[in-house]
């Protein structure tokens, strides 16, 4: 679900009212020039909740990027990007394909912590008028490349394995083993170095995926040169090259999954749009209708939405607007919101809601709203958007 940003659409605004509270020290300003209004003709549209600092200027959203995670990062990058050169003209020298894979394993791991470091890079750039919310959504897209490569270096291996096993090839399992000794403990103090970082960060993530199999990778480097050092038996080689494709596959689907969500402005996972509708619904009073509730993330750990709420008659928008908002940050974590606000219309249902229950003519939420007039946001030309 996407929603038009004001400044794409010219700024039509109508009646704004914006509250502007909660400083959470995730601060990017917010300021468009002009004043903002109450409840002029009945309308009370827009509320933008930042929770951030605003410095009357654009919107400055400044992630969290410690220096710590862009040091582990680059040490990780250089000490991976060496040993992956080392590992792969053993690999060659020595015959063995866990070796081959692992370093071009190694090599994906250097360029995903690459990316990762760039995007703590970009991530930290202030926005501008052409991109209003930064260059946060970088990591994203380094984290998507990330889980990508993978997958394509999977493939590659399970490939290379199906061959080893038709027609097997020697390999000398002293230079085997002891390249893959040193790689794990390589990996090892890699591994640990990141574990210092943000884990909750999509790229600091990404790069531990990569390391794990790099890590794993060199353990199955290690069994396959002692079983071939004591039995000869050189299938055990792509056998556990395989195994250890297997065990990567999933954590990089997870990953791949995850990024495209976020690039296809998904809703982020543990966020339910019919239980925010049920939840304002229920408990901030004054309410009619939840209409047009959309939640996505710019990147990881930062959601945001927006949604229409339809007033009773006498009710305050400044102080409904405000409980939602809070509602939203405390029940939900979403610190971002954008609500219009509107008068009149049904009991206080959510339309998503009533599409689960099946109306049974397949019509959109964004369909029964404009054939609604007493819904307002269409008919009054108006459409809930998050300030840019």
């Amino acid at each position: 679900m996407t929603a038009t940003h004001p400044e794409e659409a010219g700024h039509r605004h109508h009646d704004h009212t914006d509250d502007h509270g909660h400083n959470h020290g995730h601060g990017h300003g917010h300021g468009h020039g002009r004043a903002h209004s109450g409840d002029h003709g009945g309308h009370d549209h827009h509320g933008h909740d930042h929770h951030g600092g605003h410095d009357g200027g654009h919107h400055h959203h400044a992630p969290s990027v410690s220096s710590g995670n862009e040091r582990a990062v680059l040490l990780g990058f250089a000490l991976t990007f060496g040993f992956m050169i080392v590992e792969m003209i053993g690999g060659i020298l020595s015959g063995s394909l866990a070796l081959v894979a692992d370093a071009g394993h190694m090599l994906t791991d250097s360029a995903a912590l690459a990316l990762a470091w760039a995007g703590f890079r970009f991530g930290r750039r202030r926005s501008d008028e052409r991109r209003t919310f930064g260059y946060m959504r970088f990591e994203i897209l380094a984290g998507f490349v990330n889980a990508v490569a993978l997958i394509l270096l999977i493939v590659w291996i399970a490939y290379e394995a199906v061959m080893r096993l038709i027609a097997p090839e020697p390999v000398l399992p002293g230079p085997m083993l002891a390249i893959a000794v040193v790689g794990l403990l390589v990996n090892i103090g890699v591994f640990f170095m990141l574990r210092q970082g943000d884990q909750d960060h999509v790229n600091i993530r990404g790069a531990l995926l990569h390391v794990l199999g790099d890590l794993l990778g060199s353990v199955a480097a290690i069994l396959a040169a002692i079983a071939i050092y004591f039995t000869g038996w050189t299938p055990i080689d792509p056998i556990l090259s395989m195994l250890l494709s297997a065990i990567i596959l999933k954590s990089a689907w997870t990953l791949l999954t995850n990024t495209l969500n976020i690039l296809m402005e998904g809703t982020p996972g543990g966020i339910d749009p019919d239980e925010i509708c049920a939840t304002l619904a229920r408990e901030v009073d004054g309410l009619s209708a939840v209409e047009h509730v959309h939640v996505w993330s710019i990147t990881s750990g930062q959601p945001l939405a927006t949604m229409n709420l339809r007033l009773n008659e006498g009710a305050e928008p400044k102080h409904v607007q405000s409980a939602a908002k809070a509602l939203l940050a405390e029940r939900f974590g979403i610190d971002h919101s954008t609500i219009e606000i509107d008068f009149g219309g049904a009991p206080a249902v959510c339309p998503l809601d009533e599409k689960k229950r099946g109306s049974g003519d397949g019509a959109t939420q964004a369909d029964r709203a404009r054939s609604d007039p007493a819904g307002g946001h269409e008919a009054g030309g108006h459409q809930a958007a998050p300030a840019a």
